[in-house]
C-alpha cells in the first residue's frame, strides 16, 4: 500500500551520520561494522531504496541544528548563524539528491498531484525518485523572522518551533516555559507564508500558548500517547483533542522509549520490553477512540532519528517493513478505507487542504 511517512531526518544522517542513503541498509549498515561514535552505528534501518521496497514513495524531511545556549549541555551550535549555515548543508544535500534523480521536493498542490499520480501509476518503484516535503525540527536555525521567508523560497513548508531543551522561538521536550513575543512573531509570519505549524516537541506550555497565537494549519509530524507513556515527550489526552478540533492529523512514532513505558536508553532491549509494531497500533487506537474516527493519525516514524533497530520495534528489519502495518490494522478490526486513510489519505487530505 502506498505510505506517506511524515518524519525522516535524511539530512541528518546522510552528512551527520556520513551515510550515503542511496545504498542498501545492508551496504550502510556494514561499512558501519566496529564504529562505536553513534548508539546505532550498523544498524540503520532507513535508506532511499528501503523507502522505495516499502513502497513509502512520500516523506516529510527535515532539516535540524540546535543553538545552545552558554550552560546548556545538549548537542548543538554556538550561534543561530552557525545553526543556519548547517541546514543550508542539509538544503544542499537534498538538492544533490534531485540533481541524481533519487528525490523530488513536493511544496505545492500541483508538484504534490503529480507525484502521487506517478507512484500510483502501476509501475515498479525501482527508479522512482521519493518525494519529500521540507521541514524545519526546531527552528533555532531561523537567524531573525526575515530568514523564514528565505526559507519558505527554498521549499521549506512546515516548522516545529522546538525540539529538546530551551530554543530561541519556543521551549521543547525536557523543558518548560512560554514562546514570548519572539516566538508569536514568528508564528505570525509562518501564517502568512502558510507555512504548517508542527507542535511536535512543543512542551506543554509552549503548545497551549502556540495553538493560541496560530490560526494557520496544525500537524503532529511524530508524537504518541501520553496516557500510555507517561512522558512530557508524549501528548496528554487533552492536548490531542486540541489537535483533533483543529483538523490536525498526528503521525505515530516508532521510537522505542516513546512506544513502551520504562526503556532505558542504551539498557532496554525491545524484545524483553514487548516493543513491537502493534504497540504502535496501540496508540493509533488510542488516538483514533479520543477522536471517534480514523481520520487523525497516520505514519510519522521518526525511525532515523538518532537511533536503529537498538531502539526500533523487534519486528521490524527495515522502513520496508511498515508494509506489515495493514495487516496489523485489519485484525484490530479498521475497514479498508481506515487503513489508507491512515497510510497515506489523511495526510494527503491534510495537505490538500493546506495547499488548495
Amino acid at each position: 500500500m502506498f505510505t506517506i511517512d511524515a518524519h525522516l531526518d535524511l539530512s541528518m544522517n546522510a552528512l551527520e551520520w556520513n551515510r550515503d542513503l542511496r545504498q542498501p541498509v545492508s551496504a550502510i549498515n556494514e561499512r558501519e561494522k566496529g564504529l562505536t561514535d553513534k548508539p546505532d552505528r550498523a544498524k540503520a534501518v532507513v535508506s532511499l531504496p528501503e523507502l522505495r521496497k516499502g513502497n513509502i514513495g512520500l516523506v516529510v524531511a527535515t532539516q535540524i541544528a540546535r543553538y545552545i545556549a552558554p550552560g546548556n549541555n545538549l548537542p548543538g551550535w554556538h550561534s543561530p548563524e552557525q545553526a543556519w549555515a548547517q541546514t543550508q548543508g542539509q538544503v544542499a544535500w537534498y538538492k544533490a539528491m534531485e540533481d541524481d534523480g533519487e528525490m523530488v521536493q513536493v511544496n505545492d498542490l500541483q508538484s504534490l498531484e503529480k507525484h502521487i499520480s506517478l507512484w500510483n501509476d502501476g509501475a515498479s518503484n525501482q527508479n522512482k525518485p521519493i518525494g519529500y516535503i521540507l521541514s524545519l525540527e526546531g527552528a533555532d536555525s531561523i537567524v531573525t523572522v526575515n530568514h523564514l521567508e528565505r526559507a519558505y523560497n527554498y521549499g521549506l513548508r512546515a516548522v516545529g518551533p522546538a525540539h529538546y531543551g530551551p530554543g530561541r522561538y519556543a521551549q521543547g521536550t525536557d523543558a518548560t516555559g512560554y514562546m514570548g513575543p519572539k516566538g508569536h512573531q514568528l508564528l505570525k509570519e509562518m501564517e502568512h507564508l502558510n507555512i504548517i505549524l508542527d507542535a511536535t516537541h512543543l512542551c506543554d506550555d509552549s503548545f497551549w500558548e502556540a495553538l493560541g497565537h496560530f490560526n494557520g494549519h496544525i500537524w503532529a509530524s511524530h508524537n504518541n500517547c501520553r496516557a500510555l507513556v507517561n512522558h512530557n515527550r508524549q501528548y496528554s489526552d487533552e492536548q490531542i483533542k486540541e489537535l483533533i478540533n483543529r483538523g490536525a492529523v498526528i503521525g505515530a512514532a516508532l521510537d522505542a522509549w516513546m512506544m513502551v513505558p520504562g526503556w532505558v536508553r542504551g539498557v532496554s532491549n525491545p524484545k524483553e520490553m514487548g516493543c513491537n509494531l502493534n504497540v504502535m497500533i496501540d496508540h493509533i487506537d488510542h488516538i483514533c477512540q479520543l477522536a471517534g474516527n480514523a481520520l487523525h493519525v497516520g505514519m510519522g516514524t521518526d525511525l532515523d532519528g538518532a537511533f536503529g533497530r537498538e531502539q526500533c520495534p523487534y519486528d521490524l528489519e527495515t522502513i520496508a517493513d511498515l508494509q506489515k502495518v495493514p495487516g496489523l490494522l485489519k485484525k484490530r478490526g479498521y475497514s479498508d478505507t481506515d487503513i489508507e486513510n491512515m497510510m497515506h489519505g489523511n495526510w494527503l487530505r491534510f495537505l490538500r487542504n493546506a495547499w488548495g
